[in-house]
């Protein structure tokens, strides 16, 4: 029965810890967690936001986890013991999931970045196929 409150003890720690890390703008698109959104996605800034938003509502899940599974432990009963345990695992999951919504809401508010220039277009205002600027064959 033991096993049964570690449960929500280990995924609070390590949710916990990934609410941190984002909180503190430490995750990286890259890694592969944190919140992945569409607009999250779409820049470093829109996901560090999305990230540090999301961060403090994971925090508190992994917290809440943590103290149910501790609670867990202390219940005479085992059906006490496995209620702690599964409305931990409930408050993280409730936490976390309202955390990536408040953090994907966030990253909409960070604009798009500018499309980057087709090839062999070098900071030319660019219309359709073609440069308004143009050189001669020999560069001039």
């Amino acid at each position: 029965m033991f096993a049964i409150a570690l449960v929500p003890i280990v995924l609070g720690v390590v949710v916990g810890w990934g609410g941190f890390l984002g909180f503190r703008e430490r995750l990286t698109r890259e890694s592969g967690t944190g919140v992945r959104t569409a607009a999250s996605l779409r820049s470093e800034a829109a996901f560090k936001l999305a990230n540090r938003i999301a961060g403090l509502p994971t925090l508190a899940g992994g917290a809440v986890a943590v103290v149910a599974g501790l609670a867990a432990l202390a219940m005479p009963t085992t059906a006490g013991l496995i209620a702690a345990a599964f409305v931990g695992v409930l408050g993280l999951l409730a936490m976390v999931v309202g955390g990536g919504v408040l953090g994907a809401r966030a990253a909409l508010t960070v604009p798009a970045p500018a499309p980057a220039a087709p090839a062999g277009c070098s900071g030319c205002a660019c219309g359709a196929g073609g440069c308004g600027v143009f050189q001669k064959a020999d560069g001039s």
